[in-house]
């Protein structure tokens, strides 16, 4: 397996200042991706998105700053900094800026 990348090790930080909001646009970086596991931060301006899509892996998203909708298979869920929610493999879902909004994606294959 690979290390983690693009980010600071032994390092106390604050994660959702690893990303930053760039106007019109979704930001990601990776920090892990392998065979088994993808780890990215992302930053998504307010009305940003990642149209709908499926995943082969579950993807489990926590909110670090902001606001976002995620929708799967239809239905939407307001994410708020703190919350968490799993996307499941091969569902389509899709994220939604419905405010500045950033988070950890975490996909297990």
């Amino acid at each position: 397996m690979d290390g983690m990348k693009n980010i600071n090790k032994a390092e106390v930080m604050v994660l959702k200042e690893q990303v930053a909001y760039q106007q019109g646009q979704v930001v990601s970086k990776t920090l892990a991706q392998n065979e088994h596991l993808s780890v990215t931060l992302f930053s998504f301006d307010k009305g940003e998105e990642i149209s709908t899509h499926e995943s082969k892996g579950d993807a489990f998203v926590t909110c670090l700053d902001g606001v976002g909708k995620i929708t799967i298979d239809g239905n939407s869920y307001e994410l708020h900094e703190g919350e968490s929610i799993v996307m499941p493999a091969k569902h389509p879902h899709a994220v939604f800026g419905q405010e500045q909004f950033k988070m950890l994606l975490v996909v297990v294959f």
